[in-house]
């Protein structure tokens, strides 16, 4: 599913290495970067990153607020910096995607088979496990996720 937040970045200016702050408050997340453009995409990955974990733990996905509602969220979460006279800009986030290429862990499945067929695959020297994982990608719809 895609989503696209809200997200406010400010540029402290402090001489540090990541001067750009962002808060993305429907997500309550906050991160930084080294450029506006690193501070996007660390917006995206945090983003990614709280939105997984919420769909891991059964939790719904926030609805994207409105510019008024985003602005209204941002000055309740601001205690040291106003993050609402920063920029306000939009960071699209596919979570499919994002999962498919953060999440590479193998998993362990039992998988029964008739010894006949575990045999003859054995013999001809195919891997079950990347057949069955190349037959559910095509059976979903879905691509391998390509770093």
């Amino acid at each position: 599913m895609k989503q696209v937040y809200p997200a406010f970045i400010v540029n402290i200016g402090d001489g540090s290495e990541h001067p750009f702050l962002v808060c993305v408050p429907d997500m309550e997340v906050f991160t930084e970067g080294s450029s506006f453009a690193d501070a996007i995409e660390m917006a995206r990955d945090a983003i990614g990153l709280a939105g997984i974990s919420m769909e891991d733990h059964k939790e719904e996905l926030p609805v994207p607020s409105e510019q008024q509602q985003a602005v209204e969220k941002v000055k309740q979460d601001t205690e040291e910096i106003d993050f609402s006279k920063g920029i306000l800009t939009y960071i699209d986030v596919d979570f499919s995607e994002y999962r498919r290429k953060v999440n590479m862990k193998t998993v362990r499945r039992n998988v029964a088979l008739p010894g006949w067929l575990d045999y003859e695959a054995e013999h001809a020297g195919i891997n079950v496990s990347r057949v069955l994982q190349e037959a559910l990608m095509e059976a979903l719809n879905v691509k391998r996720h390509l770093s």
